[in-house]
């Protein structure tokens, strides 16, 4: 959510952002919410200013209020009760002023970086990469036929189970996924990291906090029947829902946390030869990065969260590039966002890049949502943190790569040796 108070000053900003991200909405309109607003508080202010004037005059010594004549005192009375009565109905209509405000708000998207390139998915701005796609001398197998030779996914199962995009993790595989946990794990904990297991279901106010849509035919989240309850897509939604309504010292800035937790994500409309298998999944295992900052620390905290993400797949022998997301893929939190692509075999006829990470700068437009606010050093005003996240591994993606890049002629499978002593073999199969 914006500042409300600097929509009118910042309403060019505000409707260039929703339209290099493509985004309809109605800045006036939420301009227009707050000045509406903003009246009312200032005439509900003068009417308890007059209210408290008339009830002052009430509360005269009784020697002057006898002096008052039978009619003077029922005009008194009367006047009471209009004012009383003009300060209800003006806190009626500040009410409802305040329900039109945070609804015109809610649909607008944050700021965007001045360095975040125009365009859509396809216009993404390459800044860097680690390896190169490898040169196989046989005939390689994307992951669904690796899997199926080794033994390690079965599709058909979780889809009997539980439908389409639903799987079990089968012998090796399910060693490979805690593996890739705790190197993980590991790897943020030795940097200072607050490590937690976190809950799979969030209150729907909190799911909408974190600028997610826990409702409606576009959510990707799914709703439990019955229960006011969302299962989660991403950590990101229970790390940053434990700080609403928070106040800290600018002493405990910056936290940081490492939530491990399964995601359930709907996937509406994510068909297609590039998210067959493993790819986009109904449900998978994940460790995310959150971090609560002070706004000066947030650009660098993000170069921070990308580089632990590209030391864990660097470690892991993962050709990949970092991309600057375009405005037009940006999600309504996101100031800026990097995307970690891995070379993948199964994309496309000769492979493709292939999203395994993402990290987030969401400034303090959660923390506005959220409440979640701080106070600096000898200062009575309070700020909204600046709220960061991102992927440190999310186990479906890591494993298509995984699969596919250490694939051998023989048929089997290596294990990257910074992931040995974690998974406990060297290779998978051949069967």
């Amino acid at each position: 959510m914006l500042d409300p108070r600097t929509l009118a000053e910042r309403r060019d900003e505000v409707a260039e952002s929703c339209r290099r991200r493509g985004v309809r909405a109605d800045v006036d309109a939420a301009v227009a919410a707050y000045q509406r607003l903003a009246a009312l508080r200032t005439e509900l202010g003068e009417a308890n200013r007059l209210r408290n004037e008339h009830q002052k005059a009430a509360a005269k010594p009784s020697g002057q209020q006898a002096r008052l004549g039978p009619a003077e005192r029922e005009a008194h009375a009367a006047e009471g009760r209009r004012l009383k009565d003009a300060v209800s109905q003006l806190e009626e209509a500040v009410s409802r002023a305040e329900r039109t405000l945070e609804q015109a708000a809610a649909g607008l998207p944050n700021f965007i970086h001045p360095d975040v390139p125009d365009g859509g998915e396809a216009d993404a701005r390459e800044l860097r990469r680690f390896g190169e796609p490898r040169r196989f001398d046989f005939a390689p197998l994307d992951h669904l036929a690796l899997a199926e030779r080794l033994d390690l996914v079965d599709f058909e199962g979780g889809a009997k189970v539980a439908g389409p995009k639903f799987y079990y993790l089968r012998n090796e595989a399910v060693l490979l996924e805690l593996a890739l946990e705790r190197m993980a794990l590991d790897l943020l904990r030795a940097e200072g990291f607050r490590l937690l297991a976190t809950p799979d279901l969030a209150r729907p106010e909190i799911v909408d906090g974190l600028g997610f849509n826990p409702r409606g035919a576009e959510t990707q989240i799914y709703s439990v029947a019955d229960h006011d309850l969302c299962l989660v897509g991403t950590a990101e939604i229970t790390l940053g829902g434990l700080y609403a309504d928070a106040l800290l010292d600018e002493a405990e800035l910056p936290i940081r946390l490492a939530g491990l937790s399964h995601c359930f994500r709907t996937e509406a409309g994510a068909y297609g030869r590039e998210s067959r298998g493993l790819y986009r999944v109904h449900q998978f295992s994940k460790v995310e990065m959150f971090a609560l900052v002070r706004p000066e620390d947030s650009e660098a905290m993000h170069e921070q969260l990308v580089g632990l993400e590209e030391r864990y797949f660097q470690a892991l022998e993962i050709p990949y590039r970092v991309i600057d997301i375009a405005a037009g893929d940006l999600g309504a939190p996101a100031y800026r966002k990097y995307d970690l692509e891995a070379w993948m075999f199964g994309r496309g006829d000769a492979g493709g890049w292939g999203e395994i990470t993402s990290a987030s700068n969401c400034t303090d437009y959660q923390a506005r949502r959220l409440r979640a606010r701080f106070r600096r050093v000898g200062a009575k005003k309070t700020e909204f943190v600046h709220m960061l996240n991102g992927t440190a591994v999310a186990v479906s993606r890591a494993l298509v790569a995984l699969l596919e890049n250490h694939q051998r002629a023989d048929g089997s499978v290596g294990v990257p040796k910074a992931l040995q002593p974690y998974a406990g073999f060297d290779r998978i199969g051949p069967r």
